[in-house]
């Protein structure tokens, strides 16, 4: 009973579980917010490292393993009656015992979220430097650090807001502009036209680095899919009742969001490639250059999603 009114106290404490209140939707924009991100903009040079079968079959395979795994955490959440798993490290403590089982997840959380927010923060410092040599291309040239530095301080500032009821808004807004930026992407791309003399095909001349590269663009994917690491979190704001347990309304948002998760990553990842082949940067707005403001305004895009990702 100690152990019980102790879990309690802190249920009501900690943010993620103090509002039981979000609805199907809810789920729908975060799983987009934490699964579409920076990682999108990738996915055509990841595809110019793998080349056209293997980069399709991943492309694809990766989506249908990600849903998945997604499925079974959506149904482990509540597979104890009575016991609701809100936090990765309850799922750990479950399987593996109540030490054990800390040790085994909290390093690897740190290590993923550390390396996203890290790579959340550079990409948002970086599209922050290409809106503002776009826009003003005359204007003085700033260091990308202190792009890094301002992006950096509105996630501090916005990782103070108390849980994900409170931060739908943005991440609603960070939905709709990976939608946004992506379609920009692969229209830009469509406009701009199969570059000439494009080449596909595996770049490296030796076997030793075609292998390096193949193994680069599997990370490149399997980063673009990284959207797991807050689920169980998006599913704890969802209210459950035997008769209507959670898993219902967010495994309907689950199936929007990947819907979505799709609308954005085939057509960027295949039209890019297509475009511009081997000569493709790794992030594709990069390759594009016009109109200048349509890709200023995609820049600015990626800046605000990422935004979201203080959720993390």
């Amino acid at each position: 009973e100690e152990n019980l009114k102790r879990q309690k106290e802190i249920d009501e404490w900690l943010p993620i579980t103090s509002s039981r209140n979000a609805k199907w939707w809810y789920s729908a924009f975060h799983n987009v917010t934490a699964m579409v991100g920076a990682g999108v903009l990738s996915l055509p040079y990841a595809l110019s490292e793998l080349g056209w079968g293997p980069g399709v079959a991943i492309l694809v395979l990766s989506w249908i393993i990600t849903l998945y795994t997604l499925w079974q955490m959506v149904e482990m959440h509540e597979m104890v009656p009575g016991k609701r798993f809100d936090r990765y490290h309850e799922l750990g403590q479950y399987a593996f015992g109540e030490k054990l089982g800390l040790y085994i997840v909290v390093p690897q959380q740190l290590i993923v979220e550390v390396g996203v927010c890290i790579v959340y923060m550079v990409t948002g410092g970086k599209s922050l430097e290409k809106f503002h040599d776009t826009v003003c291309s005359t204007c003085k040239q700033i260091k990308l650090t202190y792009f890094i530095m301002i992006f950096a301080s509105v996630h501090f500032v916005l990782s103070h807001l108390p849980n994900f009821n409170s931060i739908s808004g943005v991440s609603l807004a960070a939905a709709v502009m990976s939608l946004s930026y992506s379609t920009i992407a692969w229209g830009a791309s469509v406009a701009k036209g199969v570059q000439p003399e494009v080449q596909y095909g595996y770049k490296a001349k030796t076997a030793a680095g075609t292998v390096f590269n193949f193994f680069s663009g599997l990370g490149d994917i399997a980063f673009a899919y990284a959207g797991h690491n807050v689920v169980l979190e998006i599913q704890a704001t969802i209210p459950s009742t035997p008769e209507k347990p959670s898993k219902g309304p967010m495994w309907k948002g689950v199936i929007v969001a990947y819907i979505v998760v799709a609308l954005c990553y085939f057509p960027v990842a295949l039209i890019g490639y297509w475009m511009f082949g081997n000569s493709i940067e790794d992030n594709i707005l990069i390759s594009l250059e016009k109109p200048a403001w349509l890709i200023a305004m995609a820049n600015i895009f990626v800046v605000i999603h990422v935004i979201g990702s203080y959720q993390v």
